[in-house]
């Protein structure tokens, strides 16, 4: 849960998201309404990616903005690294995903050379590292300079009318929806959880700038409660 932290966190995060691992895609499909697939299409525009790239997904679990990228540009290298094995297990056999090279990692200490890719991203990752201030190091590590990081995120919900709506819809109605579908409720009580504590767009942003990326800014999505950040190195 939530109250665990560092290495007791890691641990449990890890066995979440294996338990969930086949039925992740249709959770996140069902909690966005879709969205999230035009999402991750528009991380992939915004990656900006040349002939031949090198592409780093951190945090991929089954893929999916990996897939994205390789409909964009067929001819990117495409590399997905996570600690956990099962969910990139499940992202092995979904179409298109046969050329990604997968990877499992710790994001805190990636093993890649400093400068390998053209561009980083991530996709609902950055609220389970138990230190983002250093995942946002490692990722402007090993990017070119001159490369993107590009982070979609969930947001703490602005302080609006809309907000205890949001925060009905993940606190009651997701786990229930998430344990009759996966037969986890604890995984998706774990969700609304590290929403709820999670930080503002301009709190992440703050911790990219700390990280040393520079021209940080983010777009809001779904009614401010998503966005994505964009830093350059």
């Amino acid at each position: 849960m939530t109250h665990l932290q560092g290495p007791e966190r890691a641990h449990y995060v890890q066995g979440m998201f294996a338990r969930i691992s086949t039925r992740y895609d249709v959770m996140n499909r069902l909690m966005t309404g879709g969205r999230d697939i035009a999402w991750r299409r528009e991380v992939v525009r915004l990656a900006q990616l040349g002939p031949d790239a090198r592409l780093l997904d951190v945090a991929t679990g089954t893929g999916d903005i990996l897939i994205e990228a390789l409909k964009q540009h067929p001819d990117a290298v495409t590399i997905g690294s996570d600690f956990t094995f099962a969910m990139m297990v499940a992202g092995k056999t979904k179409e298109g995903a046969q050329t990604i090279r997968w990877n499992t990692a710790d994001a805190l200490y990636l093993p890649f050379p400093d400068g390998t890719f053209d561009a980083v991203t991530s996709g609902f990752g950055v609220r389970n590292f138990i230190d983002r201030e250093q995942a946002f190091r490692e990722q402007r590590r090993v990017v070119k300079p001159g490369g993107r990081v590009i982070c979609l995120e969930i947001s703490k919900p602005p302080k609006n009318l809309l907000r205890p709506f949001f925060l009905f819809f993940f606190n009651k109605i997701v786990p229930f929806i998430g344990g009759l579908i996966s037969g986890q409720r604890d995984a998706y009580t774990y969700l609304p959880q590290s929403v709820n504590e999670f930080l503002t767009p301009d709190e992440l942003k703050a911790i990219m700038e700390r990280a040393g990326l520079r021209d940080v800014r983010y777009k809001r999505l779904m009614l401010s409660t998503v966005a994505i950040h964009v830093g350059v190195k």
